[in-house]
């Protein structure tokens, strides 16, 4: 999504966050066994969901990682003992999920296949995140996890979606870059390219964004590679220009304006494809239909900190922008329908109000409710979304296709929530230990939940590292339209005599007019996840050590009972080393639900350059 949210739910997640959850997860599991060294498994009696159509008390045959047979009453050879029979009465078989829009990192992918995701079509990461993902794909079946198609690095204009997020990534701004800049991204591993075409209005704000001259070249360039183009879109006048460019498919609907009469046929005559994200866009227009979901007593065992945080939260209300009309994605889905459109599933996790894998049986729940039949929204959800990426291996049920699986209790082709009462998930004809995994995350909690002791968080004399809570993170403005930005690296010299401590360097701008305060500086986070709330009440004070440009500088405690406002207290630095005591109580907090804090010039305008040291609860 082009727009910024909160400062919790963004700095928690970059791409939407690449880099600050990388260490977020579940402890404690290890890879499974390869399915070559599995027994054959055949799932007896099954209704079978093949992708397309519905197939009563049939039987399924995988042996290693692959369907070998698909028939009712299925013999199968070999000695006694060598075939695991499954009694699939009552229950339906579904091809492992493909999430047609996210973006992964960390630990995202074995979430996802804890939900029957066993693959992600990702929008924006980190390309070497993603090649690494690939080339352990490419070795063999990873049965931990779901596997991993990528966007790698966007195409955005200067300034533009995709820049906000504290790290620099290529941009174009002119059409007769566009053969060169696609073959760069192609080079970095991308499978398809992802194309921004938003300025930002609809959700009241002003970014840059591409010309449509462009988009139009860089689509060209695409097809030239034989790649796809898919284009992220926020408005309806941004949905037609794409694809009058030429997009093979939308990322997104809008939520600025019912959509016209024509628009489905429009998009029918012109061969796209659409990913709607129901479930973002419903946060976005601040529809509560993730926060409850994320209570059902069937997810909400597998929901790590991270997903149960991400999944309560919307996307807050910004006074300028015009109003958000969740009914006008509605009334687009059932449009597409009638027009035969390509409709596929996808949830733009990490977003707020998703979270990977947990969101796809939401947004399959929104896609019915939108006038999907449940059989349309699990093809949405399986092979439409391979076939139009042409991952053709993946997402039916069939011989010779991978034995990615996933069965379920009761009937989703009737009832699409049953796709949430999950009795098994099979990834290359694995199975995906979800128990192991509940247990793992529960254990996790625990942990989570013993109060920080006071002690030092960071000195710096071996990097970056930290003895508690979360890495440290730049973080700006720039998230929100703003101008200012922000670097950090080890650098010699430090407090009380030590030999290294924290730089940061950046420029303060104007503040934006959707937030309280310019900024450009550091977060930490008292649990490894961003903006998970974690127990500080053991200490009774923030210190840390400063030196650098002279001027007034900002300390920002969030705590989660006080939502997505921070309270803030000034602080002088000068050339010389000074300790900076922060007592909570001068926060009106006792930091039991501390969220984050921030270190950070502004708000006056301009270039600077700190150091910090000595970081630590007292």
């Amino acid at each position: 999504m082009t727009i910024r949210s909160t400062l919790a739910s963004l700095l928690r997640v970059t791409p939407l966050c690449l880099f600050a959850a990388a260490s977020a997860g579940v402890p404690g599991l290890r890879a499974q066994a390869t399915a070559e060294r599995q027994p054959a498994t055949v799932f007896r009696n099954a209704r079978v969901f093949d992708g397309l159509r519905v197939r009563e008390q049939t039987d399924v045959l995988v042996r290693g990682s692959r369907i070998v047979a698909v028939g009712r009453a299925l013999r199968v050879a070999g000695a006694p003992g060598t075939t695991t029979e499954i009694d699939a009465k009552g229950k339906t078989l579904l091809p492992g999920l493909i999430d047609a829009h996210a973006h992964a990192f960390g630990t995202a992918l074995q979430a996802a296949l804890a939900f029957g995701v066993t693959t992600e079509l990702d929008m924006f990461t980190d390309p070497m995140f993603a090649r690494t993902m690939r080339a352990e794909q490419a070795a063999g079946n990873v049965a931990s996890r779901a596997d991993l198609f990528s966007a790698g690095t966007l195409v955005t204009s200067p300034k533009g979606h995709g820049t906000e997020y504290g790290f620099e990534i290529p941009t174009i701004g002119r059409a007769d870059s566009a053969q060169v800049f696609v073959d760069a991204r192609i080079a970095e591993g991308s499978d398809y390219i992802k194309i921004v075409l938003d300025d930002g209005r609809p959700y009241g704000m002003s970014i840059a964004t591409l010309d449509t001259s462009v988009v139009s070249a860089v689509i060209r360039a695409t097809h030239a590679r034989k790649k796809l183009a898919i284009v992220h879109i926020g408005s309806l006048a941004d949905a037609r220009a794409a694809i009058v460019a030429g997009a093979n498919g939308l990322a997104h609907l809008f939520i600025d304006s019912q959509p016209d009469a024509e628009f489905g046929r429009f998009a029918a005559s012109h061969g796209a494809f659409v990913v709607p994200t129901l479930g973002v866009l419903a946060s976005v227009s601040n529809v509560g239909v993730a926060a409850p979901y994320a209570r059902d007593p069937q997810v909400a065992p597998y929901l790590d900190a991270t997903s149960a945080a991400a999944l309560a939260q919307t996307f807050p209300p910004n006074p300028n922008s015009p109003p958000r009309l969740y009914d006008a994605a509605e009334a687009t889905v059932r449009q597409l329908k009638r027009a035969g459109v390509p409709i596929l599933a996808g949830t733009d996790a990490s977003n707020p109000g998703t979270a990977h894998g947990a969101s796809m049986q939401l947004e399959l729940s929104l896609l019915v409710r939108a006038g999907l039949t449940p059989v349309e929204a699990l093809i949405a959800a399986t092979s439409a979304p391979a076939r139009a990426f042409g991952y053709l291996d993946r997402g039916r049920i069939a011989p010779g296709l991978r034995a990615d699986l996933v069965l379920v209790d009761g009937d989703p082709t009737q009832d699409i929530a049953a796709t949430r009462a999950i009795a098994g998930v099979w990834k290359g004809g694995v199975a995906f230990d979800r128990a192991a995994y509940a247990a793992a995350i529960a254990a996790a909690r625990a942990a989570a939940s013993r109060a920080l002791q006071p002690g030092v968080i960071s000195d710096f004399e071996s990097g970056m590292g930290v003895r508690m809570g979360s890495t440290w993170s730049t973080t700006s403005d720039a998230m929100f339209g703003g101008k200012s930005s922000t670097t950090m690296d080890i650098t010699a010299g430090g407090a009380e005599g030590s030999s290294k401590s924290l730089q940061i360097r950046g420029t303060v701008g104007a503040k934006p007019a959707n937030t309280i305060v310019a900024w450009s500086g550091v977060l930490w986070s008292p649990k490894a996840q961003m903006f998970v709330a974690g127990d500080a009440s053991a200490s009774k004070e923030f210190r840390f050590w400063v030196r650098g440009d002279s001027g007034s500088y900002q300390f920002m405690v969030y705590v989660q009972s006080r939502g997505n406002t921070p309270t803030i207290k000034s602080f002088s630095v000068d050339g010389t080393w000074r300790e900076i005591v922060m007592p909570w109580s001068e926060f009106g907090t006792d930091a039991h639900d501390l969220l984050a804090v921030i270190i950070a010039a502004g708000p006056k305008e301009g270039p600077f350059t700190v150091q910090l040291d000595g970081i630590r609860l007292r």
